[in-house]
């Protein structure tokens, strides 16, 4: 059985990947889970999701490390890194299968259906043919619905059940999937309070269903509104995000700030540990926009 970290009055986490540096969009997810943290005289950790390396881009994570840093947004704690995590992901897929939670799925991904279910051939706990390559799959209950309070998408009531039947724990090339490993890594740092953006809405209910089985508490999920650009789309890397600009960290926490609709701090204060004191003693979640934003691409990183 899985052993959750002990309770905690507020334990918060940023938990970004290591597939490209900082960007503006990743920077206001990890400045609004850090003040939410702090203006509730909480703990925020840092965990590095660096599970899956053909996404990753080598020096990621080193530069990742500095921004936050430059930026003043120094971690509690030891850093997680997920690469070194592998005995208890496995020790979590056990635990599945004694529970006759787990199967596995011979399925291409031409052969899964548009929600990426199995294809309902393969539900057998043991693979019965071990030369071929599989997926571990965990079974959903057909009248699951998730239900959560999101401080800025509002209630959420999710009938995946009636659409998703199963979904991948560890993939075909045996790397664990995100969803698994987020759940286990939560549980063990004693997060209490999921801060992240909101194209992270539909993994929620994936990791409420692994925490049940699992028998783990569920942290507090609130979804920001993510940055898009011109185009409607997220700011992402894979959109061909601009990195931060380091040397502009004061002017990058000004911007984070005007994005979550807090006080702007004082003009005279220029730099990154009196913005985020000021920050943190106004922080005001309820003024976070509840809808994606639109950021102009000339902005100045």
């Amino acid at each position: 059985m899985l052993a959750p970290a002990p309770k905690h009055n507020y334990r918060g986490r940023f938990a970004p990947s290591p597939t490209g540096p900082l960007h503006l969009g990743s920077l206001i997810a990890a400045v609004a889970s850090y003040l939410d943290a702090r203006a509730n005289r909480g703990s925020w950790l840092l965990r590095i999701e660096d599970i899956d390396p053909p996404r990753e881009q080598p020096g990621a994570a080193s530069a990742i490390l500095r921004s936050l840093e430059k930026h003043g947004l120094h971690w509690d704690e030891e850093l997680m890194w997920q690469s070194r995590r592998s005995a208890a992901y496995l020790e979590a897929l056990a635990q599945l299968a004694a529970q006759d939670q787990l199967f596995a799925c011979y399925c291409s991904r031409q052969q899964t259906d548009r929600y990426g279910n199995c294809s309902g051939s393969c539900h057998s706990s043991y693979p019965g043919e071990q030369d071929k390559i599989f997926a571990w799959r965990v079974p959903l209950a057909s009248d699951y619905v998730a239900n959560w309070q999101d401080r800025w998408q509002g209630p959420q009531s999710w009938p995946a059940g009636e659409t998703l039947r199963d979904f991948v724990v560890q993939r075909k090339d045996q790397l664990f999937a995100y969803q698994l490993a987020v759940v286990v890594d939560d549980a063990a740092q004693g997060i209490s309070h999921v801060v992240r953006g909101s194209d992270l809405l539909d993994s929620t209910p994936r990791q409420l269903w692994l925490q049940h089985l699992l028998k783990l508490d569920s942290p507090a999920y609130d979804h920001l509104p993510v940055l898009t650009n011109q185009q409607g789309q997220k700011l992402s890397k894979q959109n061909h995000a601009p990195a931060l600009d380091d040397r502009k960290a004061p002017q990058n926490l000004r911007l984070a700030l005007a994005y979550l609709n807090q006080p702007p701090p004082p003009t005279e204060l220029n730099d990154c540990a009196s913005l985020l004191s000021y920050a943190c003693e106004h922080w005001q979640w309820q003024s976070v926009p509840a809808l994606p934003s639109q950021m102009q691409s000339d902005l100045s990183l």
